[in-house]
């Protein structure tokens, strides 16, 4: 970097790097500095470079097909010449002094505009229209928060949802410009969810979640991408029937048919065990899952499993816990040490697995039953049995409406109270 004085004015000069001169055709470049002080030039030298720098990438940046990166360079390279992108329509309606510094910024060495630069300043560029797809391309970065400790497993099945939801409404209405969605296109998506619920038997919570699934994406790009939309999402949920609870397997079900010897034999050992686990626990069998062999603790005085955050989100605070083994749930935990590696990352497939071999083998109690029936089951027997409201709570990972004092029962103690239920 030279500085040198001509006539009274310090300027500096440099060879333009060869990276920009295809959007510079200059070898070097004359900057003044503006000042007679050679400390002061010193002292602004690098700062001018930087900001013609700053010009040279923006050019480049917009020399692209790509309407968004175009669109922003076009505001970067505006600001780097000290102006504030506006949209050409609203350039001419500034004052005339504004108007024609902006004109004079645009000038080249021979007078003549430089294509970039007037796009940029003047206005030039079309602010690029985002759809719907697109918009849920931008939704993944704008929400990262959101997906802060999930593991791949949890992230898969976070996203999934949004997927769907953007995917059925540009089925039905189209992949449009978030702008041009109107009230009759959501309208549009109500109707062919109307359809779906009658000729598919499914519940309104299905569409519901769609319609919520959907508006979250819409609505965070809007806000953070600061586009000032008035989007047509309100009033359009359907009203929820009565929630279809999951029964419970009853005791003689599960001992008869479940527990019948070589009934399960026909299901891999990994999804086998999970039920057994199930079994007299309680816990989720996407907890069960996601064990480690470092989360099971046959060892132990008491055998217990911890459910805890490992390289997962719990589903609630409250679902911290320990859990003492008994009965056929200690057995499926001897069988699987070490966990349940097929389902570990996968578990939504484990739910699949179990009750379509469940159903296609005579084994569930009613076609209204699932495998989540065995943790309403569980707890159905630790409430026959009297057993306190705290210490069930805190074996499902449940909030308890009062606070709560001391430690809590022992692991042992629970054990034994457990053990009178056990199957």
């Amino acid at each position: 970097m030279t500085i040198m004085k001509r006539g009274s004015t310090y300027h500096l000069r440099k060879r333009v790097p060869t990276r920009y001169q295809r959007v510079d055709d200059r070898k070097s470049v004359w900057i003044s500095l503006h000042t007679d002080s050679e400390t002061i030039a010193k002292q602004k030298a690098p700062i001018a470079w930087q900001h013609l720098v700053e010009a040279w990438e923006a050019r480049l940046a917009g020399d692209t097909a790509d309407a968004e990166r175009r669109f922003d360079a076009a505001k970067e390279l505006a600001a780097v010449r000290g102006f504030r992108y506006l949209p050409a329509a609203r350039v001419a309606d500034l004052p005339r002094e504004d108007l024609l510094a902006r004109v004079e910024a645009v000038k080249g060495r021979d007078g003549e505009p430089d294509p970039r630069e007037a796009a940029a300043v003047l206005g030039g560029v079309p602010e690029p229209q985002i759809t719907v797809s697109r918009a849920l391309d931008l939704y993944w970065g704008l929400a990262a928060d959101k997906t802060l400790g999930k593991s791949d497993d949890q992230l898969r099945r976070w996203k999934n949802p949004r997927l769907k939801a953007v995917r059925n409404f540009i089925e039905v209405v189209g992949d449009k410009a978030l702008p041009d969605i109107t009230g009759d296109d959501m309208l549009d998506f109500r109707g062919w969810w109307l359809e779906k619920l009658e000729s598919d038997n499914l519940t309104p919570n299905s569409a519901n979640k769609d319609l919520i699934h959907l508006g979250d994406v819409l609505k965070t790009v809007n806000k953070m991408k600061r586009l000032g939309l008035v989007l047509p999402l309100s009033d359009l949920s359907f009203k929820e029937g009565e929630a279809r609870q999951r029964p419970p397997f009853s005791e003689s079900w599960i001992k008869d048919h479940l527990l019948k010897p070589g009934a399960l034999d026909g299901l891999n050992k990994d999804a086998r065990c999970i039920l057994l686990a199930m079994v007299n626990t309680g816990a989720r069998p996407s907890e069960l899952a996601s064990l480690t062999g470092a989360q099971i603790h046959l060892d132990a005085p008491v055998p217990h499993i911890s459910i805890e955050p490992v390289d997962r989100q719990l589903k609630t605070r409250n679902a911290r816990r320990v859990i003492p083994l008994v009965g056929v749930s200690l057995d499926a935990f001897k069988t699987c040490p070490k966990g349940f590696p097929k389902y570990r990352t996968t578990s939504a497939s484990l739910s699949a697995t179990v009750n379509k071999y469940l159903r296609a083998n005579g084994l569930m109690e009613t076609p209204g039953h699932s495998l989540y029936g065995l943790r309403h089951s569980f707890e159905d027997r630790l409430l026959a049995a009297g057993i306190d409201e705290r210490i069930r709570r805190d074996l499902f990972g449940h909030a308890l409406d009062r606070e709560r004092y001391g430690k809590g029962a022992s692991l042992a103690h629970v054990r034994d109270l457990i053990q009178r239920v056990a199957l």
